[in-house]
């Protein structure tokens, strides 16, 4: 395949993560020959906000109370953002956007707006709201296993007055520790996890978008489209990435979803990334 017809895979992350999470799985890319390109959205990164008062021995007050940079980050800013890295990819070829989680918010987004630089969109374990806004789906059956209150004990300061949502990664708080872990790597070693969750930067926007904000079938609905479902992920459950797979079938009809399935849990083919890279380079011959 020549430089030009090989496809770019452009990596959206999830909530409080960055690009930095997607390093191994690029290490296994590359050794298959693949070319991919991991996103910073907006306020992450080296964008992000770490303070004083977040290292150790952590200023609790302080922490609650520190302006963060993502403050006022709207899902318009990320979507923007990664409109703007896909114009730049596609230049060199066809594009596959793969998002995780909360990313694939931001990806709908985009693929609303320019479906036209999207050659595959990929969402693994990731969010795709069709009937509903992304919200609302935490009250939906599908979402009942998942316990927003289990993060509360590291939530650091008020969101409404910070405009922004800030967690204490850094907790020593054990209880706080195993909800992570069961929420995001239950399966990994205690090291794996606390390696991890040591990549994560504590601020979030609030902003995760509203009606206009679901796959639309006009635009969204014209790409060739794949979930990779995460068959043990407890933060986004089965039953909720099925939902959403039905949701998008029934939207597109002609279109439908081709569905993957990989074990593990919502960070755990970040850890191990051979096999999700594996999958990705089956899929970059789907595109034409």
């Amino acid at each position: 395949m020549s430089r030009q017809m090989q496809p770019t895979f452009v990596l959206v992350h999830g909530a409080f993560s960055n690009s930095f999470a997607f390093a191994p799985l690029q290490a296994e890319l590359g050794l298959l020959g693949r070319r991919s390109v991991a996103v910073d959205l907006p306020g992450h990164g080296f964008q992000a906000t770490y303070t004083h008062a977040y290292q150790t021995p952590q200023d609790l007050e302080g922490l609650a109370a520190a302006p963060g940079s993502i403050k006022g980050v709207t899902l318009a800013d990320n979507a923007a953002h990664l409109i703007a890295i896909l114009e730049r990819a596609k230049q060199n070829g066809p594009v596959i956007l793969v998002s995780h989680s909360r990313g694939g918010i931001t990806a709908t987004a985009a693929a609303n707006i320019r479906p036209d630089l999207i050659d595959r969109i990929v969402y693994v374990s990731a969010w795709c709201p069709v009937d509903l806004d992304a919200g609302a789906y935490y009250a939906e059956p599908e979402m009942a296993t998942v316990d927003p209150a289990a993060f509360a004990s590291a939530l650091a300061g008020n969101p409404a007055e910070l405009g922004l949502l800030r967690v204490n990664f850094r907790t020593a708080d054990p209880a706080a520790l195993a909800a992570f872990k069961a929420a995001f790597l239950a399966d990994g070693t205690d090291e794996e996890f606390l390696t991890f969750l040591n990549t994560f930067q504590p601020d979030e926007n609030l902003d995760v978008g509203a009606s206009s904000d679901r796959a639309r079938a006009e635009t969204w609905g014209r790409i060739p489209k794949t979930y990779v479902r995460l068959a043990d992920d407890t933060s986004l459950p089965l039953a909720l990435q099925d939902r959403l797979i039905r949701e998008g079938n029934a939207l597109t009809p002609d279109n439908p979803y081709d569905v993957r399935t990989l074990e593990g849990s919502h960070l755990r083919w970040l850890v191990q990334p051979a096999p999700a890279a594996r999958l990705l380079g089956e899929l970059a011959a789907l595109v034409r």
